[in-house]
């Protein structure tokens, strides 16, 4: 009793009458009690000397070590019409397999024999361009033979020219010639009129001189006209060399306007035919779109757009697909904290949703249910919850993981870090103090190395 009434019962009433009392106030049991707390106290002190292994827990689900063999979505590059499904959800599909068939929904494209029409326009243009050429090479012919006749005619000009020139020459030389029998017949004529007045010459030699002198002057007049005419000849000759450069060289410069047209009408109708071509292609291509197929082996895990009749815009997801093979993988958050802390290689234990398990974060050999993973991956950047996301895949040293996990399911991640005294970690935890930060040693080695 605490005797803390003003009416102690311990001197009215007597306990030792009772078993119970007697087995409960005997010395004894008090004994028996203390030993019991030193002992405790004792194992309590060497349990805080035991060693603790620091982690850093987090939650994640399980997913795929490479990004193609992750669950994905397929959708159509262009807008369309659902008109047929061949597949139903959960149906195992291989790569190239139809998963469905859309129809257009834009009228440019309604026409079915749209690429047999662009194929007919393209080889319609290809016989206009073939047509443009022929054309063209007419015309460099054309151009040739006027060049070619120029030649001809300009060399037969300069001949002309030159016969007029040596026709002056000639008539040059005629001239002076005349000049000098007009000087002759002169001195002769003086001659004999001097003599006919000393009586030594009769007056008809003096009339046959006159007359010689005036047949003489005639000639001398009428070779000047042959001159002037030779030297008129030249100068027409000159004149009809210009007009044939001039004539063929319009001549030619026309046939190579017509030329340049030509081929300025076949490059344009080329680029033409380069843009049917290019739309030919695209119509191709645009049919092929026509059907959805697998992009490699896997499930149809939901056809997100399911109505017959039903239209959707181009980048809209129409149906979910699983790869059928992949290599799990378990994406996790931590702390920024924390980040420090995790390097790659480093070990990590993991707990998955549905398989039982007993977990001591600070002793993970005394675990159970847990399963051994290797960080792959550390994303430099924070996520959109504040944390970073770290890649896990499976440790080859370590037991396998459960054939029965999916991706999507969730999981439990502990990182291992040093070891400590438990009395160290139950500080470090009231005091809110981050575990210690350390570097691998493989990690000191290679940058040694380096």
């Amino acid at each position: 009793m605490l005797n803390i009434s003003n009416n102690p019962l311990n001197k009215s009433v007597s306990l030792d009458h009772f078993e119970s009392a007697r087995r409960v106030f005997r010395s004894a049991y008090r004994r028996h009690f203390n030993q019991f707390l030193l002992v405790f106290a004792i194992i309590g002190i060497v349990i805080l000397f035991l060693p603790w292994t620091q982690n850093i827990t987090g939650q994640g689900q399980v997913t795929t070590l490479t990004p193609e063999q992750r669950p994905q979505t397929l959708q159509s590059q262009i807008p369309g019409r659902i008109e047929e499904w061949y597949v139903r959800e959960g149906d195992f599909v291989s790569k190239g397999d139809t998963i469905l068939r859309i129809s257009e929904i834009k009228s440019e494209y309604f026409d079915d024999r749209l690429v047999e029409r662009t194929q007919d326009q393209i080889d319609a243009k290809s016989q206009s361009v073939g047509a443009y050429q022929g054309k063209v090479s007419a015309l460099q012919r054309q151009t040739s033979a006027l060049q070619n006749e120029r030649a001809l005619k300009l060399q037969q000009a300069k001949n002309k020219l030159m016969q007029a020139g040596l026709k002056v020459q000639s008539d040059s030389m005629d001239l002076e010639a005349a000049r000098t029998n007009i000087e002759i017949a002169q001195r002769q004529y003086d001659r004999t009129s001097l003599l006919q007045e000393e009586g030594l010459k009769a007056v008809r030699d003096v009339e046959v001189m006159r007359l010689k002198l005036q047949e003489t002057q005639a000639k001398l007049i009428s070779q000047q006209n042959a001159f002037l005419a030779s030297k008129n000849e030249v100068i027409n000759a000159e004149l009809e060399l210009s007009k044939i450069n001039a004539e063929f060289a319009d001549k030619i410069s026309k046939a190579q306007s017509d030329m340049y047209t030509a081929q300025s009408s076949q490059f344009d109708t080329e680029a033409q035919v380069t843009k049917l071509e290019n739309a030919y292609t695209n119509y191709k291509k645009r049919n092929s779109l026509l059907f959805i197929t697998a992009p490699q082996d896997g499930y149809v895990n939901k056809a997100i757009k399911s109505g017959i009749g039903e239209t959707f815009k181009e980048g809209e997801r129409l149906v979910g697909i699983m790869p059928a093979i992949y290599d799990l993988a378990v994406e996790t958050y931590i702390s920024p904290i924390d980040l420090p802390l995790v390097h790659l290689g480093e070990k990590v234990r993991v707990q998955f949703d549905g398989w039982p398990a007993i977990v001591f974060s600070g002793w993970p050999n005394l675990s159970y249910g847990t399963y051994g993973a290797e960080v792959v991956a550390i994303e430099n950047f924070i996520s959109e919850n504040g944390k970073y996301r770290i890649l896990l895949a499976p440790d080859t040293g370590d037991q396998s993981w459960p054939e029965a996990v999916r991706v999507g399911s969730g999981a439990r991640t502990i990182a291992l870090l040093d070891d400590v005294p438990i009395w160290f970690e139950l500080w470090r935890q009231l005091n809110g103090f981050p575990p210690n930060y350390y570097r691998p040693l493989q990690k000191e080695g290679l940058t040694a190395k380096k």
